[in-house]
């Protein structure tokens, strides 16, 4: 008997009926306004496929929510409209739960438990969280999978591929075909709550070491593919707490740098889900990690990369810079594209030039990064076009997302000492045993 989250033609049918519609008006459109010169209202119809999107809930929720934070991927008026989507999604209720339950962990699944929530704490685009206690009487957070997701993602991801394709033949100065390879391969992760239990176990173990940051211990003996149990942690959202705590922020902002940053320069990991809501705040101003399953895992050469592009823009070596961006995958890139990046990669790393406390927003404010996007798209359209490298493509996000936290937390912090403190004994060969060792022994395979 198949099982009820299989990727079933069926599923697959009816959520490209329901996704198609929004997606081909826009097709539609798009051709008028090429083949036939019919001019094409951006904004009215950003809003409306937004609206379309908004409807259908699951994973395109998360799609969607990547590509506004990559540069130039999706016109802007696209970009505004989409940014604003909710990943939240309907809850299962509770003979649904039930099924669910019963079929991950067994018909007898309710004596595995002192007791299990009916109505779901959370919800998102691929599960829900419901609060239990285990038979230990500890507190636990039981994340389940929503039914067929694997037929919603395939669904989903081919849609993504027609939206890719439509821009990039009418405005686009990024080959986007290695972003598309990369959000296929993270979201298809997602699926696997076994490879996301690896994860947390791997950031516990990164982390074990570094003050203010938590991660929840995994039960495994209660997950499965589709369902993750982990210990309940009490926190409360990063943005209310700063609102009663004020004088938190800087303190926040802190844990928060070494929460992301600490994996990245000592293993080449990142935690690749920028959201808000993948992080709370205990009493005591340490901060929560709740969600790993978008997760990226880097060659040791990458990580080395973004060093080097560092010292070469503060040493302003164009030599330097051009082998950092062919260590990071940018192909034979020439000395225009090169200076094209780089205004880019100024921008990007501009909190960590100065040796002084600041604040994010004194170069990267909204409105100056959606002028340095602008700049950077017709620069690329003169010099021919980029493809993006896979790599760059969750690297680039995970420094927008958190440059994004830092500009709601208003923190004023030296980032460049705190950026000093992580590379200053930065070895290539010692991060890859490291990464070797540590990716081993949670039994998760080496960076592709």
């Amino acid at each position: 008997m198949p099982n009820e989250d299989e990727n079933r033609l069926g599923g697959r049918i009816a959520r490209y009926a329901r996704v198609g519609t929004a997606v081909g008006g826009l097709a539609a459109r798009f051709a008028g306004e090429r083949v036939l010169g019919i001019p094409l209202q951006r904004d009215k119809h950003a809003a409306e496929l937004r609206a379309a999107l908004g409807g259908l809930k699951g994973p395109l929720m998360k799609v969607a929510q990547l590509l506004s934070t990559i540069p130039d991927a999706l016109p802007r008026e696209y970009v505004q409209e989409l940014s604003q989507l909710q990943a939240d999604a309907p809850s299962m209720g509770w003979p649904f739960v039930k099924r669910r339950m019963a079929s991950e962990l067994g018909p007898s699944w309710q004596s595995r438990f002192q007791s299990f929530e009916h109505d779901a704490a959370a919800a998102a685009s691929l599960g829900q969280v419901h609060r239990a206690i285990g038979p230990d009487g500890r507190r636990l957070a039981c994340k389940l999978q929503y039914p067929d997701m694997a037929s919603a993602v395939e669904a989903d991801l081919r849609q993504l591929g027609l939206i890719l394709a439509i821009f990039e033949r009418t405005d686009s100065a990024i080959s986007t075909r290695h972003i598309q390879t990369e959000i296929g391969a993270r979201l298809r992760e997602e699926l696997d709550y076994e490879r996301e239990a690896k994860h947390a176990r791997l950031y516990r173990a990164m982390l074990a070491d570094t003050p203010g940051v938590h991660v929840p211990e995994i039960v495994g003996e209660l997950s499965t593919r589709r369902l993750l149990t982990l210990e309940w942690v009490d926190g409360r959202k990063i943005l209310e707490f700063v609102a009663e705590h004020p004088e938190a922020r800087d303190e926040l902002a802190m844990n928060m740098f070494r929460a992301w940053y600490v994996p990245f320069y000592n293993y080449g990991v990142i935690h690749g889900d920028p959201h808000l809501g993948n992080y709370s705040v205990r009493p005591d101003r340490s901060i929560n990690l709740l969600d790993f399953g978008c997760v990226r895992v880097f060659r040791p050469s990458f990580v080395k990369g973004v060093i080097d592009l560092y010292n070469a823009l503060r040493n302003d070596d164009q030599e330097a810079a051009t082998e950092a961006y062919r260590t990071w995958g940018f192909a034979d890139p020439s000395k225009e594209l090169v200076e094209v990046l780089n205004i880019w990669a100024r921008f990007v790393y501009a909190p960590i030039m100065d040796d002084r406390s600041r604040r994010i927003e004194e170069t990267n404010a909204g409105h100056y990064g959606r002028e340095t996007a602008g700049k950077v798209h017709a620069e690329l359209r003169r010099v021919g076009g980029v493809a993006i490298p896979r790599e760059f493509v969750f690297m680039d996000r995970a420094a927008v997302g958190l440059g994004s936290v830092f500009l709601h937390l208003k923190a004023e912090v030296n980032w460049y000492q705190l950026f000093q403190g992580l590379i200053r004994d930065f070895d290539v060969e010692g991060l890859a045993a490291r990464q070797a060792a540590a990716l081993a022994a949670q039994g998760l395979p080496p960076p592709e």
